[in-house]
């Protein structure tokens, strides 16, 4: 009885150990909790975790920027998963700018996976303020906040389009926005991140907002890549908005194999609509921001981009 007992425990832990190795665990270094882009990488992990029927365990990692999830990405070892602009990977890759001391030649061992929502300008005016494009903003009171990438935007583009010291920059805190804007403390605010940005949503809801466009020749000045927000995406906007945007990107290294990659893509892709259902900056991304990934795309995620049939660059495979 008792060596029966032993092998049923031992059947016991071997189908345990089986079902522990048959996981594929992925750590998911992503943004500061506080941001949009945590929020995202939580409904990843739980999207890729339903979608897996549990196969595949994502676990998140706060960030403190996407500058060190690259710089993370040369000693993470397993599979170590990253967002950030595809442009610093250029820069990586190259040892310019910030990666100019700083150079490692495992950068060269990024690969892309997926994108995910871009950060996305949005210049919001109030419609009692009337202006409708960027020369209506002289002489207004304009929120642009601090320290943010929208901030740092905000005010290379005032400068691009002759508006430098023709606005008043108001001293209040981003997080005020909202309410700055409804009492008439401010005529418009400068925000950044994926849409719809929940600070616009409330704003266009709650007073009545026109978020400008910008033309083709303001979107060449700004270096940035163009994108355009549905019309209907926010009350009261009867027209689509042609904005700039910072394109985001899910990359990996070389260590993670060729199963593991395209099994968390094709899962990612799969979920999407799921995950849009219950956010929707989700809606934002479609295999167009392919186009925005300029380098490597991991073997295991083109195995399943040309299945589906997803137009990839001869650079990208």
């Amino acid at each position: 009885m008792k060596k029966i007992k032993r092998i049923g425990l031992a059947v016991f832990g071997l189908m345990l150990v089986t079902s522990v190795s048959a996981e594929t665990r992925i750590t998911y270094k992503s943004a500061k909790t506080t941001s949009s882009y945590y929020q995202m990488a939580v409904q990843i992990a739980e999207a890729v975790k339903t979608g897996s029927g549990g196969g595949i365990i994502v676990t998140v990692e706060e960030s403190q920027g996407s500058v060190q999830n690259v710089m993370e990405s040369a000693v993470r070892s397993g599979n170590y998963v990253f967002t950030t602009p595809p442009v610093l990977v250029k820069l990586a890759k190259a040892g310019k700018a910030m990666f100019e001391t700083k150079q490692n030649p495992k950068f060269k061992d990024i690969r892309a996976l997926f994108p995910i929502p871009s950060l996305t300008m949005h210049f919001v005016m109030s419609d009692n303020s009337g202006v409708s494009d960027f020369a209506g903003m002289e002489g207004k009171t304009i929120l642009l906040g601090k320290g943010s990438f929208g901030a740092k935007e905000g005010a290379k583009y005032l400068k691009l389009f002759g508006l430098e010291g023709k606005v008043n920059l108001a001293e209040v805190e981003l997080s005020n926005a909202v309410p700055a804007l409804k009492n008439g403390q401010i005529d418009g605010f400068v925000t950044a991140g994926s849409y719809p940005a929940p600070n616009v949503i409330e704003a266009a809801a709650g007073t009545g907002v026109n978020i400008i466009s910008l033309n083709d020749e303001q979107i060449k000045a700004s270096k940035r890549t163009r994108l355009v927000i549905p019309a209907g995406t926010y009350a009261g906007q009867d027209k689509d908005i042609t904005t700039t945007s910072l394109p985001v990107v899910a990359y990996t290294t070389t260590q993670m194999d060729d199963e593991t990659a395209y099994a968390l893509t094709k899962t990612y892709w799969q979920q999407k609509a799921a995950m849009s259902a219950s956010a929707s900056w989700w809606s934002a991304v479609d295999e167009g921001l392919l186009g925005n990934i300029k380098g490597q795309i991991h073997p295991g995620a083109v195995k399943y981009y040309n299945e589906v049939g997803f137009a990839l660059t001869t650079a990208q495979q």
